[in-house]
């Protein structure tokens, strides 16, 4: 039985053959009755797999924040490190640096005192030099006096004591 409105779009069709109701009722049915186990064991399967990709998480996370901690700790022992080197570096180089003042100074002082030594020495060979001269000028005019001022009695005189005096010795 059709019923049919007069704009002839529009109907409502109650044979149940026709309208393929049983084929929709054993359809729902099957997918009422099947699609649950069917569908759940899927979805069971995807909660699962879930639930231990967050506890796999979950533990990657624990050891990352227990590496993150142990990392930390390393930085603040590698900076303790660090900090003990440049202070014992700024040490070594003070200790360096006096050492090397120190040594610069020694060197100056040996290096004043040669200089006074050789100016001692090259004073006392040039005093010694000028004696020397002034003795062979005082000789050489001694000679030339000499002969002018003695006579030939004083000079036989002054030449044997000369003489006894260079046997006597």
């Amino acid at each position: 039985m059709t019923l049919f409105f007069a704009s002839g779009g529009f109907g409502l069709n109650l044979n149940i053959f026709e309208t393929n109701i049983l084929n929709l009722a054993v359809v729902i049915f099957g997918l009422y009755k099947f699609l649950p186990g069917f569908l759940g064991k899927i979805l069971e399967r995807r909660r699962t797999t879930i639930l231990s990709d967050l506890k796999d998480a979950e533990e990657r996370l624990s050891q990352s924040k227990i590496a993150l901690s142990k990392a930390k700790e390393e930085l603040a022992s590698a900076k303790q490190k660090a900090d003990k080197i440049r202070n014992d570096c700024k040490s070594r180089a003070e200790a360096i640096r006096l050492e090397s003042e120190k040594k610069t100074v020694e060197e100056m002082a040996r290096i004043k005192q040669g200089a006074a030594s050789d100016l001692n020495a090259e004073a006392a060979r040039v005093t010694s030099q000028l004696r020397k001269e002034a003795a062979e000028l005082a000789i050489q005019k001694a000679l030339a006096i000499l002969p002018k001022k003695l006579d030939s009695n004083t000079q036989d005189k002054f030449l044997k004591e000369s003489i006894k005096n260079i046997g006597g010795n």
